[in-house]
C-alpha cells in the first residue's frame, strides 16, 4: 500500500493517538504522532506534513496555540491545513477563530473522520485567521 500523504498527530491521550494513528495507516497514510503542541512544533521542523490533526486542550501548548504559532508571519507552515478533533466545548469557536473549516467533535466514528481527512487533503485550505481575511 502506498503512501497518501504526511499527516501529524497532535494528541496527549496516547490510546486516541494510537487510534487515529493506526486508522491513518490503514487508509496508506505516513503518520507521526505528537504528545503537544511544542512537541508538534518541533515535529514540523524536521519535516513539513500534508496535514496536522490538532486536539485542542494539551498539557505543555495547546492545539490554538499551536495553529497560531503555525500562522504566524514568515512560518513556513502556514499553509499547512490544520484539522481539529477535539471534546473542547470551544471547538466551534477555536476552528472560526483560527480560521479552519475542518473540525470534528470527539468522539468520533473513524469514516467520518477519514472522510474529513479526505477533504482536508483534497483541499489543502490552510487557517486563515480573522485578521488575515
Amino acid at each position: 500500500m502506498r503512501a497518501v500523504a504526511e499527516v501529524l498527530v497532535v494528541e496527549d491521550d496516547v490510546d486516541t493517538a494510537d487510534a487515529i494513528a493506526n486508522m491513518l495507516r490503514d487508509a496508506g497514510h505516513r503518520v507521526r504522532i505528537a504528545c503537544d503542541g511544542k512537541q508538534g512544533l518541533r515535529l514540523l521542523e524536521q519535516a513539513v506534513p500534508d496535514l496536522v490533526l490538532l486536539d485542542i486542550e494539551m498539557p505543555v501548548l495547546g492545539g490554538r496555540e499551536m495553529a497560531i504559532a503555525m500562522s504566524a508571519p514568515g512560518s513556513r507552515f502556514h499553509d499547512v491545513p490544520v484539522l481539529f478533533v477535539s471534546g473542547s466545548p470551544d471547538l466551534v469557536r477555536t476552528a472560526v477563530d483560527i480560521g479552519t473549516p475542518y473540525f470534528l467533535a470527539k468522539p468520533c466514528r473513524d469514516a467520518p473522520l477519514l472522510e474529513l481527512i479526505n477533504r482536508a487533503l483534497r483541499e489543502r485550505r490552510a487557517p486563515t485567521p480573522p485578521a488575515a481575511r
